[in-house]
């Protein structure tokens, strides 16, 4: 687990632990080994991570495409992508302040959803945001990155307050009414996050037995997601996405640390959330066991 993701999740913990009371699960956060979570390591859904780009730059669509191509090609983003889930060193990117003066690639996203786009003290981490640092230098402009709730990135777009949008998003037909997507960079699923001493999920080995679970449960048990996101949508249900819900009460969170710490507090029975930040988040809760 890279340090500055423990940073990042040491200080949403100590955020979620002032707001939250201990609940009835607080004696099961440790399971076998001492670890506090686990993640059922099987896909719920198959998506495409893009970018977001304001409709009325046709000309910025064609150039954040071709930079795509570009690090794709000459192996820029399997250097990025090592840096967060392999062995390499994540770098830090700074955004400069937003000046109508100047020439700048304004970047909405959330910086709430590790490996993709965190923050360390005022400095920006992940795989789209040093994405945005190198496509703000292919353009010849200076980067201004602008941090919002989730669910107000594709509308920022949309409305013409940022020029792109970098949030870990997936291609929707929805999202391509309000935006313009890019070509897709990468390729993504939805994946759960229990409490270690959690069993139900045990004998699933594939996603129809996962969604067999899934089925088998009442309005009784508590769903975490992170709001505006994939999963909120295949929890809650949604015609446009192909998802028919879960029978269940889902609850909405800011980020999907918070949603794991309510989880360990005893206020949820487990969480959905995209698949490479769910590995993440387990790591760094179970680093602070």
């Amino acid at each position: 687990m890279k340090q500055s993701a423990i940073i990042l999740l040491a200080v949403l913990l100590a955020i979620a632990a002032a707001g939250c009371g201990s609940g009835s699960g607080g004696k099961d956060q440790a399971g076998s080994g001492g670890q506090a979570v686990k993640v059922i390591e099987i896909p719920l859904t198959e998506e495409e991570y893009a970018f977001v780009v304001d409709k009325n730059q046709p000309e910025l669509l064609e150039q954040v495409n071709a930079f795509i191509a570009k690090v794709k090609e000459d192996g820029t983003l399997d250097e990025i992508l090592n840096r967060y889930f392999g062995d390499g060193e994540p770098k830090p990117v700074v955004s400069a302040q937003l000046d109508p003066g100047k020439d700048q690639l304004v970047v909405a996203t959330n910086a709430a959803f590790e490996p993709f786009e965190y923050t360390v003290g005022d400095k920006y981490y992940g795989v789209d945001m040093e994405l945005a640092a190198l496509l703000a230098e292919y353009l010849g402009k200076e980067l201004v990155i602008s941090n919002m709730d989730f669910d107000a990135v594709v509308l920022s777009v949309g409305q013409g307050k940022a020029d792109i949008g970098m949030a870990g998003l997936t291609i929707t037909e929805e999202r391509k009414a309000y935006v313009n997507f890019s070509d897709k960079y990468y390729d993504a699923a939805q994946m759960i996050i229990v409490k270690a001493s959690d069993t139900r999920f045990d004998e699933a080995k594939t996603t129809a037995d996962v969604e067999a679970v899934l089925n088998g449960l009442s309005k009784d048990t508590r769903v975490g997601f992170q709001t505006g996101t994939t999963a909120q949508f295949y929890v809650e249900g949604d015609e446009d996405w192909g998802f028919r819900g879960l029978n269940v009460t889902g609850i909405g969170y800011r980020n999907g640390s918070l949603a794991v710490q309510d989880m360990l507090n005893g206020n949820l029975d487990f969480v959905i959330i995209d698949e490479e930040p769910a590995k993440f988040i387990a790591a760094a809760f179970n680093e602070l066991q």
